[in-house]
């Protein structure tokens, strides 16, 4: 039964909730939750505000959080203005070298940077970093095949400079979280051939969070959850329920590589995995602090 708060003044809700709270803050003390932060949530000030709040008092509570952020409509709107074509194949741009610099002057530096900011002025100490800092990350080309519908021959896209995770040293992680400082990651990484490439943000943020065996990985999306036939959130799934609502075609579309990445993180060490919407005010708070959650929970089999 949900407690009633109608009677009680506004200093006394505040103290309920904060007491309700409480056992949630325990539970995650110490341990380090990963937050994929994109999405519209990055467009909105007044929810990049709630957000950054939510991080500095994750923080304060005396856990670890760690920020991996996106940035593909920034990217292609400094494309845009920096009059660079972008060509796609099968709906995936292609990075070329012009491309990759604008991306990575975008991701690691301007929305990286914003960020930071926002998580300063609640009264944290963020740094803002990508996976070149500190060898944190390493990535190769990666390798994406298609089927051509004229054809119906499986065929190898060249994205350019697009990479996948190879190899995470969380040793630079591990130092900040000590120095109690927040880190901000932009997905972008070296590779061992001397190539800079961009990262799809749920897959650096599943690396990340497997690296370092992370609580909780959170995706803030524009999606309350996955939903089941009937369109109603799950609010609790494992990953051979997912893996079975992906080949009924009950998960279907975009959310079938976000599911994907959700499962892959697990079988790296994640403990649990969510997917919430980003565009409800505190959603990192909602699912974490509150017994019914934000999203959708996919925890191992």
């Amino acid at each position: 039964m949900s407690e009633n708060f109608d009677n009680l003044s506004e200093p006394e809700k505040q103290a309920r909730l904060l007491s309700k709270a409480l056992p949630y803050m325990q539970k995650y003390e110490n341990h380090t939750v990963v937050v994929k932060y994109g999405g519209h949530a990055m467009g909105d000030a007044l929810l990049g505000q709630a957000f950054a709040r939510d991080i500095a008092l994750l923080k304060q509570s005396g856990i670890n959080p760690i920020v991996v952020h996106g940035g593909g409509p920034q990217i292609g709107q400094m494309l845009e203005k920096m009059q660079i074509q972008s060509r796609f194949e099968s709906g995936l741009r292609v990075t070329d070298e012009k491309t990759m610099e604008i991306v990575e002057m975008v991701l690691a530096g301007s929305i990286n940077k914003e960020i930071v900011a926002m998580i300063n002025a609640e009264g944290e100490w963020a740094i803002g970093l990508c996976g070149k800092d500190g060898n944190m990350v390493f990535a190769e080309k990666a390798k994406k095949t298609v089927i051509d519908p004229d054809s119906n021959i499986e065929k190898m896209l060249d994205l350019g400079f697009v990479g996948h995770v190879t190899e995470v040293d969380r040793t630079l992680l591990d130092l900040l979280a000590r120095s109690e400082m927040i880190p901000v990651i932009a997905p972008v990484a070296p590779g061992r051939d001397g190539h800079t490439y961009n990262i799809n943000a749920d897959t650096f943020a599943g690396a990340i969070a497997g690296a370092l065996s992370a609580k909780r990985l959170l995706f803030l999306t524009d999606v309350p959850g996955v939903m089941d036939k009937d369109k109603n959130v799950q609010k609790e799934l494992t990953a051979t329920q997912c893996k079975a609502m992906i080949r009924d075609g009950t998960i279907a579309g975009g959310m079938i590589p976000k599911v994907e990445t959700c499962i892959e993180a697990i079988e790296k060490g994640v403990e649990g995995v969510v997917i919430l919407n980003g565009k409800t005010p505190h959603a990192v708070l909602l699912e974490l602090f509150t017994e019914h959650g934000a999203g959708t929970l996919i925890l191992p089999s």
